[in-house]
């Protein structure tokens, strides 16, 4: 068993949990209880009660993001064959990650990603990992949010049948993102556990699920090339047909292809609230969490995939980076892409309070370690934390390169780098494979993880100079 290795002293001493329960009390009661022929729970603070499915529900939304819009821009840059073949490559390292990062837990018998870090590197391995799930999980929640203050102000303009806003406040995006956060967002961030969550996630995942269906059914009932509008209501995205325009690309490279990568790797980042979910999960093993893992992955990717190809071989190479707003450009009162964008301003809306609860949990974790739970600590730190992001969202007009930093950083560390120095710090030798030597393959993981960080914040950098470059030439 993973956990026989604890009596052999590789680690020393005890963690206490926010909960005020000892690490040695937590790792003794994650041994196999026969005795009585009943099953301890996994966790001593509570027993998991959150089923397969809910907990598939859950990191599935987790995965999820915004960036399922610019999907098919992504295609557009690379080809429909080199696209594939990232997008496998992300999925199965993501899937391997989540491995490496239940194996380290399962050694240790440590339910917080935080205190894996500490286990690993002490306590400044315990800050970094919490900086970096607060930094990563905050820009993502800012990007939800930044999707509803642009997005719905749009969609109750034509619900409304204006032509433009006309400045009253409930097209005002500044003031609905404050109304969304604190009648939708709030509530929902207050609960206690994470499976509660299950029911919203579900919900969610089904308005996605809408989006990809009217994806697929727009792909064959817009022509390419375009006609002009009133004549089978579609209009001209571009007037001059060139050759090839209406032609799948197999394999492309150009210049905002290098941006592929980042993209497709954010895609799939749901690290920090792996952990969460495997605490509460019914009749916790590591097998059955890394089947909940796998199914969101293969779940995701599926979806994903159908999304980029669709809605690729749709526009061709008039294909947006956000897709939603080419359809606009087919027909601005095309009844069902409105209905779509409703869809996913629900789905990122319900998205937000599973992004929120890990970055919690990191304070928690680093501010208040032995203390029990109680409401008040947990309501407030739900305030502040949708404060920040609501002002955040307010005042910066362009986060963009904001995002590109935190990215560019973050989701590395959490998908290639923490996993990798956490196996390699703390699971045993002894305890590997004679034949594999996962160690090893962590230590590459690990190493691709520092490359790519690298080669990203290196495209940042070029990207900010040529750009600055661009605007000087401009004056």
């Amino acid at each position: 068993m993973e956990l026989q290795k604890l009596s052999n002293g590789l680690h020393h001493g005890f963690v206490p949990f926010e909960d005020g329960i000892p690490q040695a009390e937590e790792e003794e009661e994650m041994l196999p209880h026969k005795s009585d022929g009943t099953k301890k729970p996994q966790f001593t603070d509570f027993e998991g009660k959150t089923s397969f499915g809910m907990s598939v529900f859950n990191l599935s939304n987790a995965i999820m993001g915004s960036g399922i819009l610019g999907l098919s821009y992504a295609m557009s840059n690379t080809g429909i064959v080199l696209f594939i073949i990232l997008l496998i490559c992300i999925a199965c390292l993501s899937s391997y990650s989540v491995h490496l990062l239940l194996k380290s837990a399962g050694v240790v018998g440590i339910r917080a990603y935080e205190q894996l870090g500490f286990r690993a590197f002490g306590h400044p391995g315990k800050i970094a990992a919490g900086v970096i799930i607060t930094f990563h999980n905050i820009g993502a929640m800012s990007s939800y949010l930044f999707i509803v203050k642009y997005e719905l102000p749009l969609v109750i303009q034509a619900f409304l049948g204006l032509s433009s806003n006309t400045g009253e406040w409930f097209l005002n995006g500044n003031y609905l993102i404050l109304i969304v956060s604190v009648c939708i967002i709030l509530p929902l961030a207050l609960m206690r556990q994470l499976g509660y969550l299950g029911y919203t996630s579900g919900f969610s995942l089904t308005c996605m699920v809408f989006f990809l269906s009217s994806v697929i059914y727009k792909k064959f009932n817009i022509p390419c090339p375009m006609v002009p509008y009133g004549r089978n209501h579609t209009t001209i995205i571009n007037t001059t047909v060139e050759e090839g325009q209406c032609e799948g690309r197999m394999f492309t490279i150009n210049q905002e292809t290098a941006y592929t990568i980042p993209i497709l790797a954010f895609a799939f980042v749901c690290h920090p609230e792996v952990l969460p979910i495997y605490t509460e999960l019914k009749n916790a093993t590591k097998r059955r969490m890394q089947g909940i893992a796998n199914v969101s992955i293969m779940g995701m990717f599926v979806m994903y995939l159908l999304t980029a190809i669709f809605g690729y071989l749709t526009f061709y190479v008039n294909t947006e980076s956000e897709l939603l707003h080419t359809y606009s450009k087919v027909d601005p009162l095309d009844t069902l892409i409105l209905c779509v964008r409703v869809a996913v301003l629900v789905a990122v809306t319900l998205t937000v309070p599973v992004v929120l609860f890990p970055i919690r949990r990191a304070i928690l974790q680093l501010l208040f370690p032995a203390k029990p739970f109680h409401w008040a600590r947990h309501i407030t730190i739900a305030l502040c934390l949708l404060f920040v992001v609501n002002v955040l969202v307010i005042l910066v007009p362009n986060i963009r390169d904001i995002f590109g930093i935190i990215g560019a950083t973050t989701a590395p560390s959490l998908i290639f780098i923490l996993p990798g120095l956490f196996y390699i710090r703390i699971v045993p030798t002894e305890q590997e494979p004679m034949k594999s030597r996962p160690k090893i393959t962590a230590a590459c993981f690990t190493a691709m993880g520092f490359i790519f960080m690298s080669m990203s914040l290196t495209f940042i950098i070029i990207d900010w100079t040529t750009g600055e470059k661009r605007a000087g030439g401009g004056h």
